[in-house]
């Protein structure tokens, strides 16, 4: 539970006549819900409602509305909450399942414990039964190097008594806690540390503690009941990476034995090869998102029988009570049932029909199989959470014009705090120079799209990936134009990725409930302004459609623009580069002016007679004819596009 949750109060007996809440008093709390208040906010409403004297009636209004507010708001964080920890643990069991390395699956499951949980440290104990005492596995968050390295005798501590009891338990301030026996090496390694609260899980194999997983803070704490049974799924996992870490272990040993007896290799060669085989297909299940009935039906080809998932209500229920408390298939009748759980919470059982004779090794298996079972459950839990969310590419379906229905448009909008009634602009974004191979592109384009994703939930937009680039949908504020959000958005990703981003955007657009095939013409429009930059050699910089003005049709083409440029007023370019005259502005002023001298030399602020020299100088690098009106027009394009080819001064 959050700490910022409220216990709904008793609601008030006396309504309206109606028995309808004063729709009026739910506004505030309505906006409040809609940008993600702080609880305190909830009871500004009523304050200013008491201050102002107004009617009991509506003070009381206000504060019905109010519990009710933070009653969504309590549920909207918890269901988020709950959304992180089945996120973890499914990336924990993505890691269970390639196991490789048990280090580096210990130190995840630790590290993601200690983010949900929001504490300051997290740790792992283990058993050592040849030394008959118990140490540091893994920790996380830690800086004492006495307390890493701590080694602590059986019973010792809180692990002792969690180990004893083979149940969670917490204290709120352990230097003062008198139910664990303390030792001075203990207590000398939590104080370096600086513990206060700390919560202990046993880490189980069947009925065996095997280590205790810890999560503590250096303040006094209460940890709640939610909290406690997300770590010990986190334990349930840690001890089930222990566990197939050591039937690896196993299997290999058994190996190497089995190089030396031919009789034992015949004998247990096909146990090797199922046990294999299961562990590659359950594997493979769980990268490819494969289901319950998936997974029965694998283990049922692998351990010869028939395999089914049964619902909780429906199993029989002391051999599934059974199954549950050791953590093993037990046998019932001619059937072995296994029980798949989550966090203590019971959610089925897979039953493997008509087998009585059950090998060790396929008892494992199915035991694994119930195991992977649970995991796919709760991803499809997390993912029916999700699917709002993931349904919500909007940019995308406008893009593709397939979703025409105003109001669906809308309530998709708004669940991602978009307005499409406002004004926005569509931008093309695109990343700049070489990568040094597919990999490091790739990882250059998921940094953009990142980047770019962040910036349109904080301007109250969308972001989509596409066409080997990113594609936004902006609001334009009040005073800004396409050219200035194309400029900052290039500036923003250029600094956020640390590499150029060159951004083309549309002009604004509106009405995009009514024609949502606005979107993808004002895409293509970016597109080409994006494709006009880089053919002005303008790479990591932002520009709009009104940039272009008439040279719009020319710049779509593929075309010489610097060979042009050169060509037409190339010598009076490099005269002015080596000389530092203003050739080029007296000529643009010239033009701009009429072809009159005289509203030039006010145009520029210099005599008429310097204007005249000027001029004549542009004569004698350009020829005789530059005024003539097929040169003139040549000589103004060319000077146009070598202004917008210069670098932007920001």
């Amino acid at each position: 539970m959050s700490r910022d949750h409220v216990q709904p109060a008793e609601r008030p007996t006396t309504e309206g006549a109606t028995g309808v809440s004063d729709g009026s008093a739910e506004a505030p709390y309505l906006e409040l819900l809609a940008r993600d208040a702080p609880v305190e906010a909830y009871e500004q409403p009523v304050l200013l409602a008491r201050a102002e004297g107004q009617p009991a009636d509506r003070i009381a209004a206000l504060e019905r509305a109010k519990f009710s507010a933070l009653r969504v708001r309590s549920e909207l964080e918890g269901r988020r909450r709950r959304e992180a920890e089945l996120s973890a643990l499914f990336e924990t069991a993505h890691d269970l399942a390639g196991l490789r390395d048990l280090d580096a699956v210990l130190q995840a499951i630790v590290q993601r414990a200690r983010s949900l949980l929001g504490t300051d440290i997290a740790y792992l104990s283990l058993n050592d039964p040849a030394r008959g005492d118990t140490y540091m596995r893994v920790t996380e968050g830690s800086v004492s190097a006495r307390f890493q390295q701590l080694r602590l005798g059986m019973g010792e501590g809180l692990g002792g008594l969690v180990a004893q009891t083979a149940r969670p338990y917490v204290t709120d301030d352990y230097f003062q806690d008198a139910r664990f026996q303390h030792t001075l090496t203990i207590d000398a390694g939590v104080r370096d540390e600086g513990l206060v609260a700390i919560l202990g899980v046993p880490l189980m194999l069947g009925p065996h503690v095997i280590g205790v997983l810890f999560a503590a803070d250096r303040r006094a704490r209460v940890f709640e009941r939610e909290q406690i049974a997300l770590l010990g799924s986190f334990a349930a996992l840690a001890a089930a990476a222990i566990d197939t870490a050591n039937l690896l272990t196993e299997t290999r040993a058994a190996l190497a034995g089995l190089e030396q007896a031919n009789e034992i290799i015949r004998d247990r060669s096909a146990v090797i090869e199922r046990a294999s085989d299961v562990h590659d297909r359950l594997a493979e299940l769980v990268l490819r998102g494969g289901g319950v009935h998936d997974v029965a039906a694998a283990v049922s080809q692998v351990l010869d029988g028939t395999v089914e998932f049964t619902e909780a209500g429906t199993a029989p229920a002391e051999p599934l009570e059974a199954s549950r408390a050791e953590g093993h298939a037990v046998r019932h009748g001619g059937d072995w049932i296994a029980a798949v759980t989550a966090g203590g919470e019971l959610l089925g059982a897979l039953v493997l029909r008509g087998h009585p004779g059950l090998d060790p090794v396929d008892q494992r298996t199915l035991e694994r199989a119930a195991m992977v079972t649970s995991l796919l459950l709760l991803a499809r839990r997390s993912a029916a959470e999700a699917e709002q969310r993931v349904r919500g590419e909007l940019l995308d379906d406008l893009l593709d014009a397939r979703d025409r229905d105003p109001r669906l448009l809308r309530e998709r909008a708004a669940r991602l705090h978009a307005d499409l009634d406002a004004t926005h602009v569509v931008l093309a974004t695109r990343l700049e120079g070489p990568a040094a191979d597919a990999d490091e592109e790739a990882a250059a384009r998921r940094r953009l799209w990142s980047a770019a994703s962040h910036l349109a939930a904080t301007r109250q937009g969308l972001a989509a990936a596409r066409d080997g680039g990113t594609v936004l949908l902006l609001p334009l504020a009040a005073g800004d134009t396409a050219t200035d959000v194309a400029r900052r958005t290039a500036r923003h990703l250029g600094t956020a990725v640390h590499q150029p981003v060159t951004v083309g955007a549309s002009a604004p657009v509106t009405d995009l409930v009514a024609h949502p095939d606005t979107v993808a013409a004002a895409y293509a429009e970016g597109r080409r302004c994006l494709d006009a930059l880089h053919l002005l050699g303008r790479d990591g910089d932002g520009a709009a459609a009104e940039d272009f003005g008439f040279l719009g049709l020319l710049l779509a083409g593929e075309r010489d623009i610097g060979g042009f440029v050169d060509r037409t007023i190339g010598p009076v370019v490099a005269y002015d580069a080596r000389r530092g005259t203003e050739l080029l502005r007296t000529l643009d002023a010239y033009f701009a002016c009429g072809l009159s001298p005289a509203r030039t030399k006010d145009a520029l602020h210099v005599h008429v007679n310097t204007v005249a020299q000027r001029l004549e100088r542009v004569g004698r690098l350009l020829g005789e004819d530059w005024q003539s009106p097929a040169r003139a027009l040549e000589i103004q394009l060319a000077l146009r596009l070598h202004r917008l080819a210069a670098p932007v001064r920001h």
